[in-house]
């Protein structure tokens, strides 16, 4: 009797769709390429200025791609930066939209976890769909929002 239900077992899995295990490959994924374009373009956007930056791409799921830090750009900048990138990321929005909210007297706001609301951090779209971020720190946030969107634009 277990031989028999193994063997129904067995022809019941051949007979499953392949294609029902396998990845969604429609799905737009940022590479390594895209993220050296879009802080190339930062960077040349900070380097019009002479800002010194940190600019980091990280993926969907917040993981860094690439963390670009000019010569002397202070050391804070880094963490400052890659948060900004996952605030975007994590909640779908640039991370100005924080930083007004804040201004606007909802400070509540900052009980959110992973959430950093200085501009500077925006979302990296496909679609309709967030496929990573990009964080810029190391001069006002203002400018920081500046050279994030130069290298959203790359792309």
């Amino acid at each position: 009797m277990m031989r028999i239900c193994g063997i129904i077992l067995a022809v019941s899995l051949l007979l499953i769709p392949v294609d029902l295990y396998s990845q969604d490959t429609s799905v737009r994924v940022l590479s390594l390429e895209d993220a050296k374009r879009i802080a190339n373009a930062a960077e040349a956007r900070a380097m019009e200025d002479n800002w010194t930056v940190v600019i980091t791409i990280i993926d969907a799921g917040g993981h860094p791609i690439l963390l670009h830090r000019v010569d002397d750009t202070q050391i804070g900048s880094i963490g400052i930066a890659l948060q900004k990138a996952k605030t975007a990321v994590f909640y779908k929005r640039p991370t100005k939209a924080f930083q007004d909210g804040v201004a606007a007297g909802n400070t509540g706001i900052l009980n959110l976890p992973d959430l950093l609301p200085f501009e500077g951090g925006l979302p990296i779209m496909y679609d309709g769909a967030v496929i990573g971020g990009i964080g810029v720190s190391g001069v006002t946030a203002a400018q920081d929002g500046i050279i994030a969107q130069a290298g959203i634009d790359a792309l």
